[in-house]
Parts: structure tokens; C-alpha cells; sequence
């Protein structure tokens, strides 16, 4: 099916939360405790969060969840969860689904947007940082504890802070023009292709740990220098290489030193 049939809106009923917690169970795989619940899903319209659903006629092939939170007090919106179905992938399906969620934030008054991302999916680190123009200079260590999800390969699910700052001047050229400014990369860290197939055998596992603790130390280490993600490449390979440098633009809900 064409991405261009499928309808965009937001999840009003109760219908709609129910057949989100469904896709969300499909497409990650998750055991029943560990599923966001329908409550959630109808709760985060309600407090100033979004559920945002793609359908193909009267199929929900794609949902975005997303929750407000406040840091330092500045109100933000927290993308929960992305999910897109078997068969609608690599469509622009999912870029479509946060752009919308874009729009709708943005007119409700946020300036920004987080969610966190597995620092070794290659193809996900791509589409945030380089489709969307995230950036990520923060990292959270086996942040909900090792899961049943076979996509995780039952690692630690460490994962950076993907900060989409909505109307920056990154993110508008981005959309505007398709191209990031350019900047000086001061440090690469790479993710070899081969970790999707270690994370998944058991007895590779521990060679997509090594790649883990390896970039861990990496990432904290540049972030604390004040080293941002700004880029990612792929080579033809289908090895993933993040591309960090410092940020001119002063954006931030740090509480100022």
C-alpha cells in the first residue's frame, strides 16, 4: 500500500488505544507485563501527550505515543514509542508519523521532543539523527533492565536521548532543504553491521556486548566533553558510524551553572 493512501490522525476512542497496545504486543514482542497499557494510551491525550495512529483503511498499521514531561521548568513532550507494522516499513511511514507529531507539538507550544534509542540499531540511529535531525549528548544505562524483547537480544537496553529540537535552525534546513549544515567531526564511533546477527545468537551474544561496553565508554566519555551526536553514516557495508562535534546552537533544559 501506497504511504500516500494511508490516513494520519490522532487516536481518540478507546477503540483506537486497544488496537495500539495490539500492534505495540506485534511488533516488539513483549511479554503482557511489559506492555505500555491501554490506561496509558488513553490518559496521554488527556494530559498533554499525544497517540498518534496511521491507518490503511480500518487496519492500524502504525501508532506514535508520546508523553509530557517538565525538566528545570520547561514542559517537553517524551516520544515514548514508535511502532510500525510488518510490511509498512521503510514506506516513510514512521518519518511521517513524527513529522505529524512535529506539527501538533509545535502548535500546542513545545519546543522539544525526546525519546531514547538503541545506540546499535544502525537503521534507527540513521533515521533520527540524519532523517530527522535529533540530536543525542546523553546516555542511560540499562534503562529498563534487560526485557523479553527478542529485538534487544536480552542485553542491557542502554540508550541515548534522542533531543529533537523542533524549530531549530538544524531541523528547519533539514526540512526545508534535506541537508545538515556542515561541522568539524572531532570523534567517530562505530557499530559494525554484524551486531544485528550477534544480538540475536545466543552464542555470538557476547560479541554485541563487547561492541556495547566498548561505545558506552566512548559516548559517556565524549559527552562529557561536551561532544554531541550530529551525524550518522552508513557504508556500503551496512556499518553505522556516529559522527560527533560540538553544537553552535545554545539549546537546552539543563539548569544553567
Amino acid at each position: 500500500m501506497s504511504g500516500d493512501l494511508l490516513r494520519v490522525r490522532h487516536c481518540t476512542s478507546l477503540e483506537d488505544f486497544s488496537l495500539c497496545v495490539s500492534l505495540q504486543k506485534e511488533v516488539w514482542g513483549f511479554s503482557d507485563e511489559e506492555l505500555v497499557p491501554l490506561r496509558i494510551f488513553s490518559l496521554a491525550p488527556k494530559i498533554g501527550g499525544q497517540v498518534v495512529g496511521a491507518w490503511d483503511g480500518e487496519t492500524l498499521v502504525g501508532f506514535a505515543l508520546a508523553i509530557p514531561g517538565n525538566r528545570h521548568g520547561h514542559p517537553y513532550l517524551h516520544s515514548h514509542m514508535v511502532a510500525v507494522k510488518e510490511g509498512y516499513r521503510d514506506t516513510g511511514l514512521g518519518r511521517r508519523l513524527k513529522l505529524f507529531q512535529r506539527d501538533d507539538a509545535i502548535a500546542r507550544g513545545y519546543e522539544l521532543m525526546e525519546w531514547t534509542f538503541d545506540p546499535l540499531e544502525i537503521k534507527n540511529s540513521y533515521f533520527n539523527v540524519e532523517r530527522l535531525g535529533a540530536i543525542a549528548r546523553r546516555y542511560n544505562v540499562n534503562q529498563y533492565g534487560i526485557t523479553n524483547s527478542p529485538l534487544q537480544g536480552f542485553l542491557p537496553t542502554d540508550r541515548l536521548v534522542a533531543e529533537w529540537w523542533l524549530t531549530s535552525h538544524r531541523v528547519n534546513m533539514l526540512l526545508t532543504t534535506g541537508h545538515h549544515e556542515s561541522f568539524e567531526v572531532e570523534l567517530h564511533v562505530e557499530v559494525p553491521a554484524q551486531t544485528y546477527a550477534w544480538k540475536s545468537d545466543p552464542a555470538m551474544r557476547t560479541k554485541a556486548l563487547a561492541v556495547q561496553d566498548r561505545n558506552r565508554v566512548l559516548l559517556q566519555e565524549a559527552f562529557s566533553l561536551g561532544l554531541v551526536c550530529l551525524g550518522y553514516k552508513r557504508d556500503a557495508g551496512g556499518n553505522g558510524q556516529f559522527q560527533l562535534g560540538r553544537w553552535d546552537e545554545d539549546l537546552s533544559y539543563a539548569p544553567k551553572s
